[in-house]
């Protein structure tokens, strides 16, 4: 068997056949993938359909033999007895790629399936995702989820790629990177991983020049393969983050009975992943968060953290959750608290506390904030600033944002915000994400973005 080698083709086709449109039913899984990428992507696309004829106006083809030019992606949603067949008619034609979207191999017994499309792609040298997924998703350029444009919300184009076993998952973390505006260079739904696997993904993004950061969704490893991930990722020189499934017994057996994958030991799992710098999130909400920081920022941190804010609950909340995560939060020295009230308005210079947090009271505004931030961005005490805003502050403009990314373009450490995520606020969030520096909706969120900075050194 072949082992296959340019997945360029299969994640960016510049061509693709879409086999099982059908001429009766619209909202079949091959007709959305086919009117989508026809009427919204830039790759080149054709309908595969065996009794050919048009649809609306558009060419049926009888076989991909029969498309012309090169076929750079296959993508297959066909009955799963039918896919061995489609797939070796794929590999005659000389097809690139392929990605198997049809379900009923592994994931429901059928080994025996799964195993005879992995050796016809294999003996093709045809890199294969799936069955039983979704494919890819590359940002204005090509889109195979066979999900009804009108239902899907996409996230911009990015520099965060995410790779995941689980579909639904996939499309359920590229609504909420969409809605932090979180960018993403490419999404990849690998389903049962017959053939491209994650160490397959890995590597081609890790070369990949418009991916920063690599995000999977793991149900789990072949035996062996999580210890030649780990090595693999520590090597990668880029951020790796890991959202993992099947933490529990019970989580363990549903794992098994959706894409037929092993999850192995969690404890150890988790215990390696920290010892090669790779970033476990625990759950959704740190997974987009460990993202949109890491997609600003990719040099560990120490984690010591001033927070400066409005309010002083909002400080001692902060507080508390760096408690939790073993972010430090060191208090001031008092030159530097000195240093910091000496630039303050009045009165907030008067009744401001400098400790940590730095709380500058609801009479800041916004020459403070920028004060404070540029202050303690030019001191080694801390090495990040956790921004807790409060738009509805009467001192507060829609500028603070980009006033404050101005700081950080010139000082050069880094800051992560929280802001309320309401669109009378937009200006203020804009002026932070169009400068490349991370706002969450949530304190909680906020602090897991410096914790993300944290994680991603070695133990």
């Amino acid at each position: 068997m072949q082992k296959p080698k340019d997945l360029k083709p299969l994640l960016h086709p510049r061509t693709m056949a879409v086999v099982g449109v059908s001429r009766k039913n619209d909202r079949h899984p091959a007709n959305v993938i086919f009117y989508k990428n026809h009427l919204r992507q830039t790759v080149d696309v054709y309908a595969v359909n065996p009794k050919g004829g048009k649809l609306l106006g558009e060419k049926l083809y009888p076989d991909v033999a029969s498309v012309p030019g090169q076929v750079d992606l296959a993508v297959i949603a066909v009955r799963a007895a039918q896919v061995p067949g489609v797939l070796a008619d794929c590999a005659r034609a000389g097809a690139k790629s392929a990605a198997v979207i049809s379900g009923g191999f592994a994931e429901v017994g059928r080994e025996d399936l799964q195993d005879e499309i992995s050796a016809i792609a294999a003996d093709a040298g045809m890199p294969m995702l799936g069955p039983n997924c979704l494919g890819i998703y590359a940002p204005g350029y090509a889109d195979t989820f066979f999900l009804p444009p009108e239902r899907m919300i996409r996230p911009e184009q990015g520099n965060v790629a995410l790779v995941s076993q689980s579909g639904g998952i996939l499309v359920d973390q590229m609504i909420k990177f969409a809605d932090e505006g979180v960018g993403l260079s490419l999404a990849v739904s690998i389903g049962n991983k017959a053939m491209i696997r994650e160490r397959d993904l890995l590597a081609y993004l890790t070369e990949d020049d418009k991916t920063r950061v690599i995000a999977f969704y793991v149900e789990g490893f072949g035996k062996g393969e999580g210890r030649a991930f780990v090595h693999q990722a520590r090597d990668a020189g880029k951020p790796i983050i890991i959202l993992k499934a099947g933490k529990s017994a019970a989580g363990t057996q549903a794992v098994s009975s959706h894409t037929a994958a092993l999850a192995g030991d969690y404890n150890v799992f988790s215990s390696v992943m920290a010892q090669f710098g790779v970033v476990e999130a625990k759950n959704e909400l740190e997974l987009v968060s460990f993202c949109e920081a890491l997609s600003c920022y990719d040099k560990p941190l120490s984690g010591r953290a001033a927070i400066l804010t409005g309010s002083g609950g909002h400080g001692a909340m902060a507080v508390d959750e760096c408690a939790r995560l073993g972010i430090e939060t060191p208090a001031l020295s008092s030159a530097l608290a000195e240093k910091v009230r000496a630039g303050l308005s009045e009165p907030v210079s008067s009744i401001a506390s400098l400790k940590n947090p730095i709380d500058l009271t609801g009479s800041a505004v916004d020459d403070d904030f920028v004060h404070a931030v540029s202050t303690l961005s030019d001191s080694s005490e801390v090495d990040c600033v956790l921004l807790l805003l409060l738009p509805y502050l009467p001192g507060v403009t829609s500028d603070l944002g980009a006033r404050l990314s101005a700081v950080f373009r010139r000082k050069g450490k880094p800051l992560a915000a929280y802001v309320p995520r309401l669109e009378k606020y937009r200006m203020l969030i804009e002026g932070f994400e169009l400068n490349r520096v991370p706002v969450a909706p949530s304190i909680d969120g906020a602090v897991l973005m410096v914790e993300a900075l944290r994680r991603c050194a070695p133990c």
